[in-house]
């Protein structure tokens, strides 16, 4: 990846299209923001991977992402909270706990961060 210095901040041009990442989010994209969001996705990624190898039917996966700052030290990430609410039918709480586990231990973010952020995953199933 490149990026250039553009007025308020970088950009990179990707197969998506334009990335503008900013400290300001008048200009783009938070570099915290971007964090948080890869943690985040590559987890709903990973489990949606592991739900279909485990055979497991749902309906849809909507995370909520929480982040603790401390404004202290430069406003460092120091917390990520994950809450998972996975829609379905016949859902079975034990299988997920361990798509859970799964999808933390194959999370190439997760695994990435965990010594220096601490992440926290938690679910609810909903029919």
């Amino acid at each position: 990846m490149e990026f250039n210095m553009q007025e308020g901040g970088f950009f990179t041009d990707l197969g998506f299209g334009k990335l503008e990442v900013s400290g300001n989010e008048e200009y783009g994209f938070r570099p915290f923001q971007l964090l948080v969001s890869s943690v985040a996705v590559c987890s709903g990624g990973v489990l949606r991977k592991v739900l279909e190898k485990m055979r497991i039917e749902f309906d849809d996966i909507h995370i909520k992402a929480d982040v603790t700052r401390n404004e202290a030290e430069a406003n460092r990430v120091e917390a990520i909270f994950l809450h998972f609410t996975i829609r379905g039918t016949d859902l079975d709480e034990n299988k997920i706990e361990k798509a859970m586990k799964l999808t933390r231990k194959n999370c190439s973010m997760v695994q990435s961060v965990q010594d220096s952020i601490k992440i926290e995953e938690t679910f609810e199933l909903v029919q």
